[in-house]
C-alpha cells in the first residue's frame, strides 16, 4: 500500500504545527488508499547540516542522517505541515531536506502551511526546493490563516472550507505517489 508521511515542519517550543499536523494525520487516517505515519522533526534531532559530501553523492556517514534516510526512504510521498517564518519556511524543515537527496526523488509532496498570510510564501519556495529534488508537488495546497484558523493565534480551529482543500491534497498526492511508484523502480 501507497505510504505517505506526514512531516511536521517546526521544532519550536510552543508550536502551532504539532495540532496543524495531528489534524492532517487524523483526516488522512480515515482513507483507506494510503497510510498515513506523522514524522516529527524534534524525534530526529537533526544538527545543522554536518555531512562533508553533498547529499546527490548518497554517502551518508552519520548515525543521525542514515536514520533520517532510512524513514524518508520508507515512504512514497509527503504532506510537509510548515509555518512561514520570515516569508519562507523554518530552518528546521529546510535543513531536515537537505540533509539527504535520493530518498526524495521521484515522490509526490503536497503542503500544509500555517502564518499570518496563510504560509503561502513558505510553500512557494517549498515547491521551488521540490523542483530540485525531483519530486512532484501537487497543485491543491491548504492555507491556516492565524487570523481565522486559530484562536489568539495559537489554539487551532481551522474553518469548515480547510477540511476540503486538505481532503483535495490529500487525494491528489496519494494519486502521484502511486503514480510514480514505477520512476522508484528502477
Amino acid at each position: 500500500m501507497t505510504r505517505i508521511g506526514i512531516i511536521l515542519g517546526s521544532t519550536r517550543p510552543g508550536r502551532n504545527g504539532e495540532a496543524v499536523a495531528r489534524w492532517v494525520h487524523q483526516v488522512a487516517a480515515q482513507r483507506t488508499d494510503a497510510e498515513f505515519e506523522l514524522v516529527d522533526l524534534l524525534d530526529y534531532r537533526l544538527p545543522h547540516l554536518d555531512e562533508a559530501l553533498p547529499a546527490s553523492m548518497g554517502q551518508y556517514t552519520r548515525p543521525h542522517t542514515l536514520t533520517w534516510a532510512n524513514k524518508i526512504a520508507s515512504f512514497d510521498g509527503f504532506v510537509m505541515v510548515t509555518p512561514e517564518y520570515n516569508h519562507s519556511t523554518s530552518g528546521a524543515l529546510k535543513n531536515a531536506i537537505d540533509f539527504l537527496y535520493g530518498e526524495w526523488n521521484n515522490k509526490a509532496v503536497g503542503f500544509v502551511s500555517y502564518g499570518s498570510a496563510g504560509g503561502t510564501r513558505a510553500v512557494e519556495h517549498l515547491r521551488l526546493i521540490a523542483g530540485e529534488l525531483q519530486m512532484a508537488d501537487v497543485r491543491n495546497q491548504v492555507a491556516l490563516s492565524l487570523f481565522t484558523d486559530f484562536e489568539n493565534f495559537s489554539v487551532f480551529r481551522p474553518n469548515g472550507f480547510q477540511l476540503e482543500s486538505l481532503t483535495a491534497m490529500l487525494g491528489q498526492v496519494v494519486a502521484w505517489s502511486t503514480a510514480l511508484a514505477p520512476m522508484r523502480t528502477r
